[in-house]
């Protein structure tokens, strides 16, 4: 399960995705259509921005923009960015490994061996969808198709 936190920056990249390429959003405008604290996605941003993710333009004209393109953030980067690993287990985390404490043996671990497969395909899955797939109709469409074949 994804934390609000992380729920609140896909929605808020999103809007970025779909705003001009070089026009900034401003916070009290994202925070408003996307019904977010907009103390918190204060907080978000500021963490995406230290990520190379998204930029922030200070002034009258102020606000945020992507830093990146939309088809080259995926909803992985930013789960990971947010809410740290994507495994299930610590024993399958790529980022932050760590042997279980009750562990007798990675190889022998039924356990292990089922969550492994939902973390392949949880990666798959995510790491394969960017915020542009999230935000275009035809994409959308493409990737439901894809998921379900």
């Amino acid at each position: 399960m994804i934390t609000q936190k992380a729920k609140y920056a896909l929605r808020a990249l999103a809007v970025l995705a779909e705003a001009d390429a070089d026009e900034p959003v401003m916070i009290s405008d994202i925070a408003a259509q996307q019904r977010i604290p907009k103390k918190f996605l204060e907080q978000i941003l500021l963490d995406l921005k230290h990520h190379g993710i998204v930029a922030s333009r200070r002034g009258k004209q102020g606000g945020y923009l992507l830093l990146k393109p939309a088809d080259a953030i995926t909803f992985g980067e930013i789960l990971r960015i947010v809410d740290g690993p994507i495994a299930p287990l610590p024993c399958l985390s790529i980022t932050a490994y760590r042997r279980c404490d009750d562990c007798d043996g990675e190889q022998s671990c039924e356990i292990r061996h089922v969550f492994a497969r939902v973390a392949d395909a949880t990666r798959k899955v995510l790491f394969s969808t960017t915020i542009a797939d999230a935000v275009t109709p035809a994409a959308r469409g493409k990737e439901v198709a894809r998921l379900l074949a």
